[in-house]
């Protein structure tokens, strides 16, 4: 796995173009423009909210036990969660709800923070920093920060190539600007659901000179850059008919990410479609399922590089209080890197300001 030094250049150059390039999307999506809406009050406030209070997610079980409140009150719940690249959502899927919108009032929005940390396995690791600001009620920009230890990934390569790789984590930056084009009942219509069109541009530290180091081997089978854009649509409705609230949301995602970026990327964008279903058991405690597809446009190297699987997660989230909601959850990650991910478990946790 050994390539001439005119080859590596050749890849840190075209990188490095990709990265310039990519820099200009994100400045003119950002210009032009991750559990749910962060505004939990009663009926009586649809009109100032970004989501109908019955259309919000982990609150929507309070609403009809609870008495209206004032249009004074400080805030509702923490909702929706922040999921791991930095947006509005779950663990890995999103919501069409925005993250702690202005409040009634106020000018912009509060910003917010998250924390996730995932055992995968094989001594690999997941951690997340997220932080999301929604200065107006129909935008939010989000970062995400994922640090990736490599596990024995830098030891198996080294057994069977000979090669030792400099790097044994990887870090993946996601800047995000979402818009909410629809809000949940718009135009007095309560079937219309929320919905929210997406930009996100990553940039991977660490791929590109694994990809050295390897002699060129990662974009010989298919893994050619370290940055990429994402764009995303998800569609949320509430359905208030059954026993217990019930949050349907559905999505879909142009990538080129491998791993959702934290394994480089590919120069062919896949279309693939994402998702949860939430359950809102109280008040204060809501159940989670969420399925989100994978693409596979790269040639696996052996038993180093595996193909991808798509991602499916069951989770738990707590409200402890209108400032504060913890999560954990259990998964499926398909093979990740040298190894198959499943029986991952994780947690996060995230506070509205």
């Amino acid at each position: 796995m050994t390539g001439s030094v005119a080859e590596k250049e050749s890849v840190i150059v075209m990188n490095q173009n990709r990265k310039n390039q990519n820099r200009k999307l994100l400045i003119i999506a950002i210009a032009a423009a991750q559990l749910f809406s962060g505004q939990l009050t009663a009926r009586a406030e649809d009109a100032t909210n970004t989501a109908p209070a019955a259309s919000t997610s982990a609150a929507a079980a309070s609403v009809a036990a609870a008495p209206a409140k004032a249009a004074t009150d400080e805030k509702g719940a923490p909702l929706p969660l922040h999921q791991i690249e930095g947006n509005g959502g779950i663990f890995s899927t999103l919501s069409a709800y925005l993250v702690n919108p202005p409040r009634n009032g106020e000018p912009v929005g509060r910003p917010s923070v998250g924390f996730a940390f995932v055992d995968i396995g094989h001594g690999q690791t997941l951690e997340a920093l997220t932080l999301t600001e929604t200065p107006w009620k129909r935008l939010e920009l989000g970062y995400g920060w994922d640090h990736l230890d490599l596990g024995d990934l830098p030891l198996a390569i080294k057994k069977a190539t000979t090669v030792s790789i400099s790097r044994s984590d990887v870090e993946l930056h996601n800047f995000n600007a979402r818009v909410q084009l629809l809000k949940e009942g718009d135009f007095d219509q309560k079937w219309i659901p929320a919905l929210t069109f997406g930009t996100h541009f990553k940039y991977n530290d660490g791929i590109s000179r694994i990809n050295s180091d390897l002699g060129g081997a990662l974009s010989s089978a298919g893994i050619t850059h370290n940055a990429g854009e994402d764009f995303t649509l998800y569609a949320s409705k509430l359905f208030t008919q059954t026993p217990r609230p019930v949050l349907v949301e559905l999505g879909g995602r142009a990538t080129e990410g491998v791993w959702n970026g934290l394994g480089g990327f590919t120069s062919k964008y896949d279309f693939l479609f994402e998702g949860n279903v939430v359950v809102f058991v109280t008040d204060k405690f809501a159940l989670a399922a969420e399925y989100r597809q994978q693409p596979n446009e790269y040639k696996p190297i052996g038993n180093l590089v595996k193909a991808e699987g798509d991602w499916w997660t069951i989770d738990a989230a707590y409200v402890v209080n209108n400032h504060l909601t913890l999560a954990a959850g259990y998964g499926n990650f398909g093979n990740v890197l040298n190894h198959q991910a499943n029986g991952v478990w994780g947690v996060t946790a995230k506070y509205e300001f």
